[in-house]
């Protein structure tokens, strides 16, 4: 496999930009001092780290020569392959408004070579693990296998399904899954006037998102098992690998890269995914407007892990959303964003930007989009103070008007707050005084406020770190200094 390394040897040239592939470039850094390491580093975009352990051999397996769909080292003939899951995936293809008329008008066999299922009279490893039998597919040894585990509240495993004879191609997994299972077809009861709404315990497109992504994007150059974890609260995916690189948990509402583009393309011409990317957005779209918390998404040393919660935290924000839909039609950013900032009193535009993956504040604009015009999310403070709000009444209709808190507390009223508790307890930590005027005040919130004091000369700050303590200017401490 090659990368685009220099031929002849791994001797690699200092200064020299040896390969680049989708925004990603590995430099060999310039001349060392004798006795040191000479490394080579992986640029990302903007960031730029040493290559170091496994890098190498993951971007080997990522970007070889020759991508893994497309081998033929098996030497599977075509005659393999089991004719109902040929039919059934031609049959799919005519069917699909993605498919141009030309391609469907060619005959099976053409539209396997046309997809990178086959070579000649040879099935590729993307054709076995589609189209060829059981035993074939099996050989591959990297072919998915899907094992459900349910736990109880206490953590201890009542069910078990699994998907381990290799019967199924991925692309026949994702409907056998999600009919298999009983729990994704459980829903709750919410109340709506003197009717009850039933909102399902699992939304179908958000599982099918979950498992797409699971079986498409997984490196098909390693084994492993992909785990679907049932807890009363939540579902975790479990993908075996990590990340593509470039992608990571920080960034991965914004960055696209394909690992596998034949099992991409197949299951985007079948309608089963999006090719553009857009399949974490789905993710938030559909959980905030069912009124559930974003997805969690963590990346394991070998593994990926996604978790998106069960149950409803504001049943009022679906109907806030649907109506607010219906009268604006609003864009999928729109809703993600109006979603987020409905689910708290108030949010700063630096958290939203960070909820959002977004690099700073400034880049909230075009997910703001006519929230601000349309007088669906209002706007108070400045510059690094900008905090974003659904209006009250807004809120009143749909049934989020919850008790007060001091979450969107002015500036002023929060530092008079402060200076009344310093005046009781001198000589109080951060973490303290936030205990006792009010938990819920966002921590950046408070220790700017905090912070302002300070610079003021109406609190004195003694100590540092941890030991940082606060009292008022001119009051006796504990030591029995004034502060002055």
């Amino acid at each position: 496999m090659s990368l685009g390394f220099p031929a002849g040897g791994c001797r690699v040239r200092p200064g020299r930009r040896y390969a680049r592939t989708h925004g990603m470039s590995v430099w060999a850094r310039r001349e060392t001092p004798r006795g040191s390491h000479r490394t080579n580093d992986l640029r990302v975009g903007d960031t730029c780290r040493p290559i170091v352990g496994d890098d190498v051999m993951r971007l080997a397996n990522e970007r070889p020569a020759t991508p893994w769909e497309e081998m033929t080292s098996q030497g599977v003939p075509m005659a393999n392959a089991d004719a109902a899951k040929v039919a059934s995936f031609c049959a799919g293809l005519r069917a699909s408004d993605r498919v141009k008329p030309s391609v469907k008008e060619k005959s099976d066999d053409e539209l396997l070579t046309h997809y990178g299922l086959a070579k000649g009279d040879v099935l590729t490893n993307l054709g076995v693990l589609l189209v060829s039998g059981r035993r074939d597919r099996a050989c591959l040894g990297s072919a998915s296998i899907v094992q459900a585990i349910k736990y109880d509240e206490r953590e201890v495993k009542v069910a078990k399904w699994s998907w381990d004879d290799h019967e199924l191609s991925p692309i026949e997994l994702v409907d056998a899954i999600w009919n298999e299972i009983p729990d994704f077809r459980e829903s709750y009861e919410l109340p709506d006037g003197m009717l009850r709404t039933k909102l399902p315990a699992y939304d179908e497109l958000v599982v099918r998102e979950l498992l797409v992504n699971a079986l498409v994007h997984r490196p098909y150059t390693q084994g492993g098992d992909v785990y679907l974890n049932l807890h009363p609260d939540r579902l975790e995916v479990v993908n075996p690998g990590r990340l593509p690189i470039g992608v990571t948990p920080k960034n991965i509402l914004h960055a696209s890269r394909r690992r596998n583009d034949g099992l991409a393309r197949v299951f985007h011409d079948l309608k089963l995914m999006e090719r553009e990317g857009s399949g974490i957005d789905l993710l938030f779209e559909r959980l905030l407007a069912s009124g559930r918390k974003v997805p969690t998404i963590t990346e394991g040393t070998d593994s990926v892990h996604v978790t998106v919660p069960r149950r409803v935290v504001q049943p009022g924000i679906i109907k806030l959303l649907v109506e607010a839909d219906q009268r604006y039609q609003l864009t999928q950013r729109e809703r993600i964003t109006f979603a987020l900032v409905a689910q708290t009193e108030g949010i700063s535009a630096a958290q939203l930007a960070e909820d959002l993956e977004l690099p700073d504040a400034g880049a909230l604009r075009p997910w703001l989009g006519r929230l601000l015009t349309l007088g669906l999310i209002e706007q108070s403070g400045r510059t690094n103070a900008v905090r974003y709000f659904v209006p009250p009444a807004l809120l009143r209709e749909a049934g989020l008007d919850t008790l007060t808190t001091l979450t969107r507390v002015q500036p002023h009223r929060l530092r008079a707050l402060i200076l009344e508790d310093l005046e009781r307890f001198p000589d109080s930590a951060k973490g303290d005084i936030l205990r006792r005027v009010g938990p819920e005040i966002p921590d950046r919130t408070f220790r700017r406020a905090l912070e302002e004091l300070v610079e003021s000369g109406d609190v004195v700050a003694t100590g540092e770190k941890r030991w940082r303590r606060y009292r008022l200017k001119g009051s006796i401490g504990h030591d029995g200094n004034d502060g002055r």
